[in-house]
């Protein structure tokens, strides 16, 4: 099986490498065996990809905005058009079921795509009318930007952040994550087919070295990560140093609040979905569920005999609905968080163990019997291991969601809707629920507080992320000077 792409980097409209990069093996996580192998970025390709997004912002910037946004829906309609296969791309990218991989990876790409490029056109300021004198304001954009994305959803990451910056008038290098490398370049080879001139979008690969390179360019006006607080404490750093603007989507533990009266199987797929889906690797997951003590033994007995059901496969299966995680060290951590889980005196309800096969399985598991202060309820494991923790009241719930140096979701399962929204208004996060969960539609903004990063990815608010104000007095009279 192989998946080798025509060269390393996309950059100024062609494929391009430079066997002197480092090389990087792509591992498919559900055998282990190596699928491609492309090479680290080389500062001759950094500047090549740097230097064509300069030369090319002006004239891109230039265009008609209805122009850019016609590039954008364009690119949509052929990931759209070549939907199975890059399905299959992304399953052995990421090792996600292609059942997955057909309704979320690149069809929210197609989707971000899509509703930035019918965006475009509606980019504008506002008229200020000051008496006999009036001002405007425009909306302009940063200029060179810089994506550095993840490897959960690598081509998803990589079109929130294209998408709204080229609809802006920005051109973008993109770094996908090392784990994950194929998807942003066939994104980029997409939007070139879509009439994107060379340099408005080219990709790189690379580990951190290379992500900081960009970020500290000083070429560069703004930086959007996706990755860990650690990764985005180094980016924010080097964007600070050049007063480069900066989008950063972190990690999280986010709460999800299940009260008694809760429709039990609803929050019980939604606490499913918000810890089992792409095998618990979702920043976003509400990994501290807080059930109210009366249901949580019901609650229980539905989750476990719901988690016995999930069929572990071969992720090109159509019948396998939870595939391995993304490497062999992101699997030797999650287990060292369920040994963690298990000396500190949880309850292992389901689950734990690693299945009998080939590649970086482990599987879904639930703990009960939770403490606020055990490992697994305070770290994030990024991975399918859920922590149900029991409560008794409103106030008690909402003082231990916030109890945590995260705030990027939240969400809350109850028939009293007047409840739902007091609860969720009180709830220290950007990303929330109200009787569902990991939803995530482009039309909505996603974002965090705290320590789970700044601004906004999607909806009409991520266009503020990417361009700024110029203002503009206009005087219509003489003008009159003390002196």
């Amino acid at each position: 099986m192989t998946l080798q792409p025509p060269a390393s980097h996309f950059v100024a409209g062609a494929f391009r490498e430079d066997a002197a990069g480092e090389a990087i093996p792509v591992i498919y996580p559900a055998t282990g065996e190596e699928i491609a192998r492309v090479h680290a970025a080389t500062p001759a390709i950094l500047e090549e990809a740097l230097a064509a997004a300069a030369a090319a912002q002006p004239a891109w910037a230039a265009l008609r905005p209805v122009e850019r946004g016609r590039v954008l829906t364009r690119a949509a309609w052929l990931i759209r058009e070549r939907a199975e296969e890059l399905a299959r791309l992304e399953t052995l990218d990421t090792g996600k079921p292609i059942s997955e991989t057909r309704v979320a990876d690149w069809p929210s790409c197609a989707d971000a795509l899509e509703f930035f490029g019918g965006l475009a056109a509606t980019i504008s300021g506002e008229m200020i009318p000051l008496g006999g004198d009036w001002a405007y304001t425009m909306r302009v954009p940063l200029g060179v930007t810089v994506g550095i994305g993840a490897w959960n959803y690598p081509t998803q990451t990589a079109a929130w952040k294209a998408a709204p910056a080229l609809a802006c008038g920005n051109t973008m290098v993109f770094k996908p994550s090392e784990l994950t490398p194929l998807g942003a370049l066939r994104l980029a080879g997409i939007l070139a087919e879509a009439g994107a001139p060379p340099g408005v979008f080219s990709v790189v690969q690379g580990r951190g070295d290379v992500g900081a390179a960009l970020a500290g360019d000083a070429r560069v006006r703004k930086v959007a990560l996706t990755g860990s607080v650690p990764t985005g404490r180094k980016v924010y750093r080097l964007a600070a140093e050049g007063m480069r603007r900066a989008t950063l989507e972190l990690g999280g533990k986010s709460p999800l609040v299940i009260f008694a009266d809760a429709d039990l199987d609803a929050a019980v797929g939604g606490a499913m979905l918000g810890n089992f889906y792409s095998s618990g690797q979702v920043c976003s997951n509400g990994t501290r569920v807080f059930v109210e003590r009366s249901v949580e033994t019901e609650f229980l007995a539905r989750l476990a005999a719901r988690t016995a059901a999930i069929r572990i496969g071969d992720p090109l299966d159509e019948s396998t609905t939870f595939g391995p995680l993304i490497s062999e060290a992101q699997r030797e951590k999650v287990l060292g968080y369920i040994a963690a889980g298990r000396a500190e005196g949880a309850r292992l309800v389901i689950g734990g163990g690693v299945p009998q096969r080939p590649g970086f399985y482990v599987e879904p598991t639930v703990f009960a019997d939770v403490t606020d202060d055990m490992t697994i309820a305070r770290e994030e494991i990024f991975g399918p291991v859920m922590c149900v923790l029991a409560f008794d009241t409103e106030e008690e719930v909402i003082a231990r969601a916030n109890a945590t140096e995260f705030g990027l979701s939240a969400g809350v399962f109850t028939r009293d809707l007047a409840r739902a929204h007091r609860v969720i208004g009180r709830i220290a996060a950007g990303s929330c629920w109200i009787n569902s969960y990991n939803l995530t539609p482009v039309e909505v903004p996603f974002g965090g507080t705290k320590m789970s990063g700044l601004g906004h990815e999607n909806g009409r608010s991520a266009i503020e992320h990417w361009t700024e104000v110029k203002t503009v007095y206009v005087g219509q009279g003489g003008v009159d000077a003390p002196w």
